[in-house]
């Protein structure tokens, strides 16, 4: 056997120990991250006494839908599923509308003080949302927005709108402006440009936005429970109802959080593709 013939040989064996490690190392992240999903959705469905088994089984050890019927009789479960649902889709169009005009004008026009804002953006993201609890209290309780949606849906933009804000703007920067100046040279407006041109490609982007700020609204729990009362509270808030003075209930909780997921997971499902093209626009120039 020739030295080039070798030489290709340990090239191809390397390469595949190489793509063997890889992979082990994909299927070690996903089952990392999977697990905790798992044992969420086995807890669920598994009887109550088996979820409080000092030696419990990784395999199922049976199927019941009683977590579930007591997750829903033991508080509403509806109204505060309504009312997360409510505050996200509000604060993922608002945000979106916004934070889309805001990083249009960052992104394309040159005016005094757009480093600043720039900045102020970054700055805001860098802050402790738990920093903030209290002057935020205050300021809703003088607004008259304490224990109001309103008032859930103005502080949630405070710290989705910063990162929707920087997010557009980099997909905004990554289409050519001569598409739109070309056109403009056609006989559209600006406005007619950005809506025919760049929102188009930038849909993308929308999606993946949107699906970040729709998660972070519906998970939030700590001021959701800081600024609305017991009648008023959303999902996440909900579920600290199965833990009482008597102990946590862990099946039916899991029950509730696996019920809670399912919008998650639906909406993901729905707009897969786009997020996927999403995370990775810009990746590749050209």
């Amino acid at each position: 056997m020739s030295a080039t013939a070798l030489s290709g040989r340990t090239a191809a064996r390397r390469r595949g120990m190489s793509r063997l490690g890889w992979n082990l190392l994909g299927l070690l992240v996903f089952v990392t991250a999977g697990f905790p999903v798992y044992w969420m959705a086995d807890t669920a469905f598994k009887p109550a006494k088996d979820a409080i088994d000092p030696d419990p089984s990784l395999l199922p050890t049976g199927v019941t839908l009683a977590n579930f019927r007591r997750a829903l009789t033991i508080a509403d479960f509806w109204g505060p599923v309504g009312r997360s649902l409510i505050v996200s889709l509000s604060v993922v169009v608002i945000g979106i509308v916004v934070g889309m005009l805001a990083a249009l004008a960052i992104s394309r026009f040159a005016f005094r003080g757009r480093k600043i804002v720039i900045v102020g953006i970054l700055a805001v993201q860098m802050i402790p949302l738990v920093a903030m609890i209290i002057p935020v209290f205050l300021l809703l309780n003088d607004l008259g927005q304490y224990d109001r949606l309103s008032g859930l849906i103005i502080t949630y933009l405070t710290f989705i709108l910063p990162f929707t804000v920087w997010t557009l703007r980099g997909f905004i920067v990554n289409i050519p402006r001569e598409l739109e100046e070309a056109a403009m040279v056609d006989g559209c407006s600006r406005t007619g440009a950005f809506l025919r041109v760049v929102l188009p490609l930038l849909a993308p982007g929308l999606v993946a936005t949107s699906v970040y700020g729709f998660i972070q609204a519906w998970n939030e729990y700590l001021y959701a429970l800081m600024l609305m009362s017991q009648q008023n509270q959303t999902a996440t808030v909900w579920l600290g109802n199965f833990t009482t003075k008597h102990g946590t209930e862990y099946a039916p909780m899991m029950a509730g959080a696996t019920m809670m997921a399912v919008p998650i997971v639906v909406l993901f499902l729905l707009v897969q593709r786009k997020m996927a093209a999403g995370l990775t626009a810009g990746a590749v120039k050209g």
